[in-house]
């Protein structure tokens, strides 16, 4: 069993910058492919960054070249780091784990975190 646990949400000006951090318990994390994703209130649930064990990212469009994803595998933890935030990034954000090997197959989430950009 897994458990994600996300912080560093919270209510910032358009323009500025917060950093979003997910611990996860287990020991597959540092084997597992790990992914910011969002929702904003009456719209679906919308992948914003991935990234592998190895540390390949992948962006959204949207954010691309604003935010970034990166990942401490000795802290289990992955991090979004988020600049020159728009009010369309107002939205709980979600951290996902994905593992899929032979006889296995991991995905979780976690509880999710608010942020909010707004004057």
């Amino acid at each position: 069993q897994v458990q994600l646990v996300e912080s560093g949400g919270g209510l910032v000006q358009p323009g500025g910058s917060l950093r979003l951090s997910c611990a996860a318990s287990g020991s597959i994390f540092t084997f597992s492919v790990m992914a910011w994703y969002r929702q904003a209130p009456g719209k679906e649930r919308e992948l914003v960054a991935h990234i592998s064990g190895g540390g390949t990212t992948t962006y959204a469009d949207f954010v691309r070249d604003r935010f970034t994803i990166s990942r401490d595998n000795a802290k289990n933890t992955v991090y979004l780091q988020m600049n020159s935030l728009k009010p369309e990034d107002t939205a709980i954000y979600y951290c996902n784990l994905f593992l899929s090997r032979i006889g296995e197959f991991n995905n979780y989430w976690g509880q999710g975190t608010q942020v909010t950009v707004s004057s």
